[in-house]
């Protein structure tokens, strides 16, 4: 599946390439992270991932296929 997830802010780099599974942009002082995922357990450990890293997540969603 694919996803995207949204944290507050402009991540830096070393941030962003925390996600190296990730592609990242920034929208309107949010930074978008998005690809593929392979299953559940890949995508709550990406949600893990934030909140150790101090992210604040706005918004998690599937993108279709």
């Amino acid at each position: 599946m694919r996803c995207e997830i949204r944290v507050e802010g402009e991540l830096t780099r070393a941030l962003s390439e925390a996600f190296p599974e990730l592609d990242s942009c920034v929208v309107s002082d949010e930074t978008v992270l998005f690809g593929r995922v392979t299953d559940e357990a890949q995508l709550y450990g990406l949600l893990v991932r934030c909140r150790s890293l101090g992210l604040r997540v706005l918004e998690m969603r599937r993108l279709p296929e």
